[in-house]
């Protein structure tokens, strides 16, 4: 008894550093009309049903040499496993042999062509999934991720089949030129998270393209952070230039680096958008 006592009495000091780890993603493969999709999947214990994201790695991709996800999409996916949602992260460049294309001059893989492809492949696996809650799959962006998003909420980017369409989207700073002039809107309801001096994407586009849209859109709304710049939720990264930088998944030009006041921010923000 004396043992059991002192053994409880050590589990209690244990600090929360030493706590047990957060699941690791499994691989799983999703039909594609040429090809396979690779992506990787945090999902909750038990049977479900779950609400689940389906997270748009940016330009660098998802995951590198030695890790199948990148630090930065491993933070929000177990912030959101934490808060019960199962989340699924298809890896675009990765699945068709791809490295990191933020720095490539022509792309093979479009934000509003292939990615959207992904995104459409991505919801109807999880339609067959009977762990997840088919009302309650949602869409979530970083940058092309988030341009891709901007894409397929768009009225004429409705999903075939009569399954319920997405719950919500949320994009992270995206490219939102091309779209502001087209005339955007979406047909689910669709927050745009950005920072007032990101000089990668274009606040006043993505501001354009959410007023434009009032009045014949599905519930649109933006917001912007004073102060901050591309990035801005990535955990530990120092303000710095982009085009100083030799790395292939980082930008040609403008700056990026972690805002804490606006992460914090953000993440309140996406916990809201998502629990509505």
């Amino acid at each position: 008894m004396r043992l059991r006592l002192i053994a409880l009495f050590l589990m209690l000091l244990i600090p929360a550093a030493h706590a047990a780890p957060a699941p690791a993603p499994h691989q799983v493969e999703i039909p594609l009309a040429s090809g396979v999709l690779h992506a990787q999947l945090y999902k909750p214990e038990g049977e479900g049903p779950f609400p689940t994201v389906i997270a748009l790695h940016g330009c660098g991709g998802l995951g590198g040499h030695s890790d199948p996800v990148l630090p930065r999409y491993r933070d929000w996916a177990e912030r959101l496993l934490k808060a019960g949602n199962a989340v699924l992260m298809p890896d675009s460049y990765g699945s068709r042999e791809l490295g990191p294309q933020c720095r490539v001059k022509e792309s093979h893989v479009k934000a509003r062509r292939e990615r959207v492809a992904d995104i459409a492949a991505s919801r109807a696996w999880l339609m067959n999934q009977a762990w997840v809650a088919r009302d309650r799959i949602s869409l979530m962006g970083w940058a092309n991720g988030a341009s891709a998003l901007l894409w397929a909420v768009r009225p004429q980017s409705t999903a075939r089949d009569q399954g319920p369409d997405f719950r919500a989207a949320i994009a992270f700073y995206p490219d939102c030129r091309i779209s502001a002039g087209l005339g955007w809107s979406a047909r689910v309801p669709t927050l745009v998270l950005i920072g007032a001096d990101d000089d990668v994407s274009s606040p006043p586009a993505c501001r354009q393209m959410v007023d434009g849209a009032r009045g014949r859109s599905a519930l649109a709304r933006i917001v912007v952070y004073p102060g901050a710049y591309h990035d801005f939720d990535r955990a530990n990264t120092p303000l710095h230039a982009a085009s100083g930088s030799s790395d292939a998944a980082a930008p040609e030009h403008g700056h990026l680096g972690t805002d804490a006041d606006a992460r914090a921010e953000s993440q309140k923000e996406v916990a809201q958008w998502l629990a509505r």
